[in-house]
């Protein structure tokens, strides 16, 4: 499958995102542990099976229990346990749903969200969806979600409450920065449709290129805007990653190459002690690379992006515009579970930028910095785009 042959760099959850499973692989029977760097004199997992036995003895309604539901949670509360917000357990319903995600096309509100800080955050909402018409911003925190607290919950626990059939509804409360009290939000539920890329010649010669995630079909849809460009009377590029919450590692390397000259840095994977650091290196045409460039990013611009953002400018001075961004520094993989329909996401390293910082829970500070404000949106004003236009005119 081919999730299990790419990395996820995503600034958020999708849907609810182990070679480790129950009844063979992990568990072997009571005591029998396959696990070549566990010490299983240390860990007594019969407990496991004294709870499991004991639920079946007491609990008050025990012929309607769902052992598979059990050992979903089980293995979700292992994930949970580690304390990472991005490592979780995805079961079957959740990990189709998160395929889709990334095909780009779903149903739900439109809105990418993750644990930052404790607290479950709007990271983006996607343009001409639900959430965005309703009025969601980047970084909303939203604390509850149908009345229900979202503070013991799991970004993908939330996730699953938030998604649904179209034309359903669903009440996010929200709290946002400046607000003295929370307000609810009441949302209508449809199918989400996202391009991953589109482009538009703007001034005569600056060709603007949105970029909304990196998903699956991001680089043969980059390279067919691309050719458009490049055929086209622009000399100048704009690239807008804002509300861009992540994708594929492997798809940020090859936008990368289209910037970036062959062999230069992209960013470097981080594994800490286990392993020696990993570089990325551009690898593509390099056909922009002598293209004067500018960069809007946002609140909303997590993961990829922000790796994109911090390489083109370690690499080339390119100028970011906007606002800080959202600080997601770690590198995900998807490993499919012994059933072949559930899987783990599995947070395996941090990643730099080339020159070697980390933006974790910190993000990139634009080079310039102008604010959006809720003004702005409403009446259909974008001064951080138009800065942009200002900055670039003057490039050579």
């Amino acid at each position: 499958m081919i999730l299990n042959k790419k990395k996820i760099l995503y600034g958020l959850a999708l849907v609810a995102l182990f070679f480790v499973v129950f009844g063979g692989g992990f568990f072997l029977g009571k005591n029998t542990v396959v696990c070549k760097a566990c010490k299983p004199e240390a860990v007594d997992f019969s407990l496991f099976w004294d709870a499991y036995n004991k639920l079946h003895q007491s609990f008050i309604a025990n012929d309607t229990m769902d052992d598979q539901k059990i050992i979903y949670g089980a293995i979700s509360g292992m994930a949970k346990s580690l304390g990472d917000p991005y490592t979780d357990f995805f079961n079957p319903q959740q990990a189709k749903m998160f395929k889709q995600d990334l095909m780009g096309s779903f149903d739900g509100i439109g809105v990418e969200v993750a644990i930052k800080k404790d607290q479950l955050t709007v990271v983006t909402p996607l343009k001409d969806t639900p959430g965005e018409r309703a009025g969601l911003k980047a970084g909303d925190q939203i604390i509850k979600v149908d009345g229900k607290n979202t503070s013991d919950m799991s970004s993908d626990q939330a996730i699953s409450m938030i998604r649904g059939k179209r034309g359903t509804k669903v009440t996010l409360t929200i709290f946002r920065e400046g607000w003295t009290q929370t307000k609810d939000f009441t949302i209508i539920r449809d199918t989400i449709r996202v391009d991953s890329v589109s482009w538009e010649l703007k001034d005569n010669d600056v060709a603007y290129i949105n970029i909304r995630q990196f998903d699956q079909a991001l680089s043969s849809d980059f390279q067919k805007a691309a050719f458009e460009i490049l055929e086209s009377p622009a000399k100048k590029i704009i690239i807008d990653l804002r509300n861009n919450p992540g994708g594929y590692l492997e798809v940020c390397q090859d936008i990368a190459g289209w910037f970036l000259k062959p062999g230069q840095v992209v960013t470097i994977e981080d594994f800490g002690k286990a392993r020696e650091q990993q570089q990325y290196k551009a690898q593509g045409s390099a056909r922009f690379s002598d293209y004067p460039v500018v960069i809007l990013i946002n609140k909303g611009s997590a993961s990829a992006s922000e790796i994109l953002a911090g390489a083109l400018r370690d690499n080339r001075k390119i100028k970011l515009i906007g606002e800080k961004s959202f600080g997601k520094g770690s590198v995900q993989e998807v490993v499919d579970l012994q059933d072949g329909e559930s899987f783990l996401k599995i947070t395996i390293a941090k990643w730099l930028t080339p020159k070697g910082a980390s933006i974790s829970e910190v993000g990139l500070t634009p080079d310039i910095k102008v604010e959006l404000t809720d003004a702005d949106a409403n009446s259909k004003k974008d001064p951080q785009l138009d800065k942009a236009l200002e900055i670039i005119k003057g490039l050579k």
